[in-house]
């Protein structure tokens, strides 16, 4: 099952990638003990981390909401055919990807709205698509929502030099710049108002305009998570951060913010990049969280 719904609004789950990062927990997750990844290995493996390989296991996936009448995109993977030579599992890719959105009755034309939660590699490359030589918008009919602070940071004419070195080298341009100059975009700072269910709140810390988005709908609520996790290990320990972290101190900080108000308020937490079930629903454990259980869509 790929597909839930919660209050008024329907979640299908669009995945690009699912597997190996390339990277060893202790370098993707620099602050994180060996003994958490080895203890852990019990319920980590095979969804999380790969024992064969000794390498961090993930996704990338896109969550597709349809509420009041609209077709909504959450992040938008990696893309196809770019260019990273600082990112090689995002480099040059070549999915289904819109045939897994044509599968779930979405064809480019019918998205409405676009959101980046911020605008790193892969939560932006289907922003665009390659027709012939030039990097065209995929969804033309669409609004893409950016983060104003992370439009200003990421952009290469404001000479900013980021924690994550070149990692984002060539993304401003393919991924962002082209939806900008078609006119598409909204930039948005402290908070929008998407419709009844859905908003969006500011995230920082791991980019400066890294943003969630929030649905609260009837009973039911969910956190749709960007990358305020990349593995549910940072539920158990959410001072952990990733080696992609703009701001460590303030990216602590923010998690343990939003888990907490997940954990109180029942809602479901769906990251940008967990394989396995995708998401899950956290409790209190004294000053950290526990799962409560997964998330109800397939295991990938």
């Amino acid at each position: 099952m790929h597909e839930i719904v919660l209050g008024d609004v329907t979640i299908t789950r669009i995945v690009e990638y699912y597997g190996s990062v390339g990277m060893a927990p202790g370098t993707f997750f620099p602050e994180s003990p060996a003994e958490s990844w080895r203890d852990g290995e019990h319920w980590l493996a095979p969804d999380f981390l790969d024992p064969a390989t000794g390498t961090v296991v993930a996704a990338a996936q896109t969550w597709l909401l349809r509420s009041e009448g609209r077709t909504i995109l959450v992040d938008t993977g990696a893309g196809n055919h770019k260019e990273r030579p600082h990112a090689p599992v995002w480099s040059r890719l070549d999915t289904d990807y819109l045939g897994r959105l044509a599968a779930a009755g979405v064809r480019p034309e019918d998205v409405d709205l676009v959101i980046n939660t911020h605008l790193h590699v892969d939560h932006v490359g289907w922003n665009t698509r390659l027709d012939g030589r030039t990097w065209v918008p995929t969804f033309p009919n669409a609004t893409y929502l950016l983060p104003r602070a992370d439009f200003e940071f990421w952009n290469p004419a404001n000479g900013r030099t980021p924690a994550v070195g070149h990692g984002n080298q060539n993304v401003f341009e393919d991924s962002v710049a082209p939806v900008h100059e078609a006119g598409l975009t909204e930039l948005w700072e402290d908070g929008h108002r998407i419709d009844a269910n859905l908003r969006l709140e500011p995230a920082p810390g791991h980019t400066p305009g890294s943003s969630v988005v929030v649905l609260e709908s009837g009973t039911d609520r969910a956190l749709f998570a960007g990358d305020l996790l990349h593995t549910p290990l940072q539920f158990v320990e959410p001072d952990t951060n990733s080696c992609f972290c703009e701001d460590p101190a303030r990216s602590r900080a923010t998690r343990r913010q939003l888990l907490g108000w997940a954990a109180d308020a029942g809602a479901l937490v769906l990251p940008a990049h967990l394989g396995g079930h995708g998401g899950a629903e956290v409790i209190r454990e004294g000053d950290s969280f526990a799962i409560k259980g997964w998330a109800p869509f397939s295991r990938l």
